[in-house]
């Protein structure tokens, strides 16, 4: 028998309770007894095992309790869900989307009895096509996948437990979020939420699967304040094109609207004062008048003439001295 952690949460919850009850009855009936009995140590001890019985009866109570509370998220915890191996599947790239379905009108042959209002037919839950357009999954869906049944909450925590849970809520809703179990998952496969309002999309969300194949998962919503109008909500969970799980919860009361508080301009009339404009001129050249030096003097010519013959002075004839040697004594 293939139980998955929920079912044995649930069977553990169910026995404990059990348990307690034949406790208690049990420990009530001995006390009970024992008070007929004549003996005084008899009767102790009778007295003494139907509280012990009590006792064991309270225990199995805060038992039951606790396995109920915690239980599941412990179990999460030392037995982490792994992805199952599978072998690689045959696979049509180009998925193939299933029509629109309509809705079959009522027969007109069927007469509508006086003062009744005819039934509004509720379309089969689809994907559009919009939406599946934007498929990237190439696994297909197990068909021993399971989701448990949706519970919406405003907050969860670090274990993944309801903080505050409920089926109607009151704006402003704020964050909320659809809380699921699931087993016999693969990763790969494509899952979506839709998020309906009177039976309008809102909000959505496609991807392909990564939890692995058990666990506690959730799809959530976290819209302006304004968008959560008064209706009845229904949250959808499809794999591939197979609807999975569907949950409904209502939504009560006026959205808050969001009021501007408008911002006093701090800016006054500035009065500019024009810059004036640097045109950049070319300097005026001074002219300095270099020193005057005086003229270099032009030397004249000297004109040379050559004397006449007859202005040519002879020269005096020069007579050699010749010197007469004397003997000396």
């Amino acid at each position: 028998m293939n139980l998955d952690i929920r079912t044995g949460v649930i069977t553990a919850v169910i026995l404990a309770s059990l348990g307690t009850l034949v406790y208690v009855l049990g420990g009530i009936r001995q006390i009970r007894d024992s008070r007929r009995v004549a003996f005084f140590r008899i009767r102790r001890d009778g007295m003494m095992r139907g509280w012990r019985y009590l006792f064991f009866g309270v225990l199995l109570a805060l038992f039951a309790f606790a396995i109920n509370s915690y239980g599941e998220p412990v179990a999460y915890s030392f037995f982490q869900p792994s992805p199952s191996p599978t072998a690689t599947p045959t696979i049509t790239l180009t998925p193939t989307i299933s029509p629109t379905p309509t809705v079959s009108p009522t027969a007109s042959s069927t007469p509508t009895p006086s003062g009744s209002e005819t039934a509004t037919p509720t379309p089969t839950p689809h994907i559009p096509e919009a939406i599946a357009a934007q498929f990237e999954g190439i696994v297909t869906p197990s068909p021993g996948s399971l989701f448990s049944a949706l519970q919406f909450t405003q907050g969860i925590d670090e274990a993944y437990n309801p903080l505050n849970p409920g089926e109607v809520f009151t704006n402003p809703v704020g964050h909320l979020f659809a809380l699921f179990t699931y087993d016999q998952m693969l990763d790969g496969v494509q899952w979506t939420a839709l998020w309906l309002r009177n039976g309008i999309l809102v909000h959505y969300e496609t991807q392909p699967w990564t939890g692995g194949s058990g666990g506690i998962g959730y799809t959530d919503w976290d819209p302006p304040a304004g968008d959560w109008l008064p209706g009845a909500y229904q949250v959808q969970i499809f794999l591939g094109f197979e609807l999975a799980v569907v949950g409904d919860f209502i939504v009560e009361g006026t959205p808050p609207t969001a009021t501007i508080t408008p911002t006093p301009s701090t800016t006054g009339t500035s009065t500019i004062t024009p810059t004036p404009t640097l045109t950049l001129m070319p300097p005026t050249a001074t002219y300095t008048p270099r020193p005057t030096y005086p003229a270099t003097p032009t030397p004249s010519p000297t004109i040379t003439r050559w004397p006449t013959a007859t202005e040519i002075t002879p020269s005096p004839t020069i007579t050699p001295w010749t010197q007469t040697p004397t003997p000396f004594p």
